[in-house]
């Protein structure tokens, strides 16, 4: 195909939090990353309910996609979009939007694992989906809506995830992506289909779950409406991997697949990559998931809480007159008293608490370790707790694909944050490689220009990013100490959530 001098893709990378529009071209200096526009994201409150919303989002996409337009001109070739997982809309007759899409750390769901085990067992739910179990899921939230007898399932017609409806949107193609079908805990990854038996199983109508397609699928053109609005360009919409974190794995600099991932952000997913879903009794007993990735493979990792942490800290600080930077509290975590208190990042108690500080010193009276009385204290237990849980999931890992994997390559925000890049080689006891930090947004292009053949193989994909980011190595040190700390920890952790 005729290549225009250093083609320009757009990443429309949208986080719980923020999104993002973001330009990335192909040079001779490598893949090259321009933010044309960011955007604030968040649940809004009404009652007791927590939703999206997702028409702020939709606008706030058209209008990255003018921006980028206005920059970029005819190199624009194409644009995609990846989000969080999980949430989803349900579109009914004329293909109108059922309602706003309700935020996983809604507690609709509250019990609804519980409800779901009652009518299928947790051992079948595992053996056709093969995905770990919080009540955040896809699966649990459509079963809510069953058990309240939801009208919205009655006149629904599609059920979409936030990427594949924007998509809907932009384009007018109506599809699943796999990546983000496979978070849902609704997809079978043995059969590659819907897990329609035991959709049923659960009273969930099937009817809604539509075709499925393959990341890199090229979706067409804007809808004439949306390309008239955003200053008539003429691109492609591609499906990159519709969930942010394959997109982000997608980004590991790694040259053979000998290593684990660690996707650092508001969660942290850990794991590895490999050719075919691993669903069997151990991993069912370790709660592991097998999560769509690119070229066909599996992410096969653990969902763990990251610095939703630390950032729920950093807002409830901010509330009551101060506020930090996240260098700042490292900074400040680097001064405390290492191994006063630990907690388990996984605790129910941590999942959406009013006073995240609070919740801290609540469990660490709780299991009689004392509270963490200083900002400073605060951060550094979650730190380390943190880096003491990437830990556990790494021997998990280890036992589960037969050897000891050598390396922790640990991509997106967190990558930034050095405290606890080395928090995680001296706990884990391997040698940290940290970077890029934009690795969400690079996968998302990189896949988009492998989709429009720009590069040839998924091997020079990689071989880009390596070229295109300095990486850092931090490698173990002080293990004795961490050892001991990782014994108190197993210790908690069996406590609270076994």
């Amino acid at each position: 195909m005729a290549r225009p001098c250093d083609p320009a893709f757009l990443a429309c990378d949208l986080g719980a939090s923020s999104g993002r529009a973001i330009v990335g071209r192909l040079t001779d200096a490598g893949l090259r990353l321009e933010e044309v526009h960011r955007f604030a994201n968040g649940g809004v409150r009404v009652g007791k309910r927590l939703f999206w919303d997702v028409l702020h989002i939709w606008e706030e996409v058209q209008h990255g996609l003018h921006c980028a337009g206005q920059q970029y001109g005819d190199a624009l070739v194409s644009a995609g979009v990846d989000t969080w997982g999980l949430d989803f809309g349900l579109l009914g007759a004329g293909d109108t939007l059922l309602g706003n899409p309700f935020h996983y750390r809604d507690p609709h769901t509250d019990g609804m694992l519980e409800t779901a085990f009652r009518k299928v067992s947790r051992e079948r739910i595992y053996d056709e989906t093969g995905i770990q179990f919080l009540q955040l899921n896809s699966l649990y939230q459509l079963l809510a809506f069953v058990e309240t007898g939801s009208p919205l399932l009655e006149v629904a017609t599609t059920f979409l995830n936030i990427p594949d409806l924007l998509n809907f949107w932009l384009t007018g193609a109506k599809a699943s992506e796999f990546t983000i079908a496979t978070t849902t805990q609704c997809y079978n990854p043995r059969t590659g289909a819907w897990a329609l038996e035991m959709l049923r199983a659960l009273g969930i109508p099937t009817h809604i779950f539509g075709e499925i397609i393959p990341p890199g699928t090229v979706l067409g053109s804007l809808r004439a409406t949306v390309a008239d609005r955003v200053g008539a360009l003429a691109l492609d919409v591609v499906a990159p991997a519709g969930h942010d974190t394959a997109c982000a794995v997608a980004a590991v600099p790694a040259q053979d697949r000998d290593y684990i991932y660690l996707s650092s952000g508001t969660w942290s997913l850990m794991g590895v990559e490999i050719p075919e879903p691993l669903i069997t009794p151990a991993s069912l007993a370790a709660d592991m998931t097998n999560e769509g990735g690119i070229e066909g493979t599996f992410r096969f990792l653990k969902n763990i809480m990251g610095l939703w942490l630390i950032q729920e800290c950093r807002r409830s600080w901010a509330q009551a007159g101060q506020t930090y930077t996240y260098t700042e509290l490292s900074e400040m975590a680097a001064t405390a008293l290492p191994f006063r208190s630990l907690i388990v990042p996984g605790a129910p108690g941590f999942l959406a608490p009013a006073d995240m500080p609070a919740a801290i010193q609540q469990f660490c009276a709780a299991s009689g370790q004392p509270a963490p009385e200083s900002r400073a204290a605060t951060a550094r237990c979650v730190l380390e707790s943190l880096a003491l849980e990437y830990r556990r999931v790494a021997e998990i890992l280890d036992r589960l694909v037969g050897h000891r994997l050598p390396v922790i390559h640990i991509i997106g925000g967190g990558a930034q944050n050095q405290l606890l890049n080395q928090f995680t080689a001296d706990a884990a006891g391997r040698p940290v490689i940290a970077g890029p930090a934009e690795a969400t947004a690079m996968g998302n292009i990189l896949i988009q220009a492998r989709a429009l053949g720009y590069l040839k193989s998924w091997e020079e994909a990689r071989a880009w990013v390596r070229r295109s980011v300095t990486l850092t190595t931090y490698e173990p040190c002080d293990t004795a100490r961490w050892d001991a700390a990782f014994a108190r920890y197993l210790r908690l952790h069996d406590q609270y959530l076994t």
